[in-house]
């Protein structure tokens, strides 16, 4: 990917922008949707960091395990991060414009996204009800980078019925947002939040007396 020499370039005030290669789309294409909410995904992932971050330098619960969980959940969203931004870059080219060497994602990193999987489910107790997105920052942020993933999904479908796609991108996306909701799980655990369970028989709160 070229580097731009500045932030501004005006060449987007008609409402278009530049692929890999030079072609030029509208804003609100499909394609760019795609990649933009991939890009949402990953800074989400990147404020899920910075929480994780923050926890492990001040956090007094249950230390030995957040340091554990917390370093090993830090090495994963920074490889998921670049994954994302391989998506991104593969997403933003025209299959004509692309290169030999080009990074793509590959069956081995959903591969490595289930090996995740497997690691953190180790330590999690079975799940028998669903669960509302909350926990501790880190946890919450998790789930909301979760409903982000899968909102990138539904849109590379819906563009994989036009365009040509490499391959594991979705394979990749589908198994990310299962690993966001069992990361989730994983830190929340490791910092001693419990998990709220849906209830549904749910009633609201009784009113306040005076």
């Amino acid at each position: 990917m070229p580097k731009p020499t500045r932030i501004y370039t005006r060449t987007g005030d008609d409402g278009t922008t530049g692929l890999v290669g030079g072609p030029r789309i509208k804003k609100h294409a499909l394609r760019i949707a795609a990649y933009g909410t991939t890009d949402e995904a990953s800074s989400t992932l990147g404020l899920a960091r910075a929480h994780l971050n923050d926890a492990l330098r001040s956090s007094t619960l249950d230390p030995e395990q957040l340091e554990r969980v917390g370093r090993r959940l830090e090495d994963w969203l920074s490889w998921v991060q670049n994954c994302l931004f391989n998506i991104g870059s593969d997403l933003a080219t025209l299959p004509e414009d692309r290169w030999a060497s080009m990074p793509l994602i590959k069956p081995s990193d959903v591969a490595a996204l289930e090996r995740a999987i497997d690691e953190a489910e180790r330590d999690l107790p079975p799940l028998a009800n669903f669960i509302h997105p909350s926990g501790s920052r880190t946890g919450a942020t998790l789930h909301l980078a979760r409903t982000i993933t899968r909102r990138a999904e539904r849109l590379i479908v819906e563009l994989s019925e036009t365009e040509s796609l490499t391959p594991d991108v979705l394979p990749y996306l589908n198994r990310l947002s299962d690993a966001t909701f069992v990361w989730a799980r994983w830190i929340n655990q490791a910092s001693c939040e419990p998990e709220a369970l849906w209830q549904t028989d749910s009633t609201p709160p009784a009113a306040l007396t005076a």
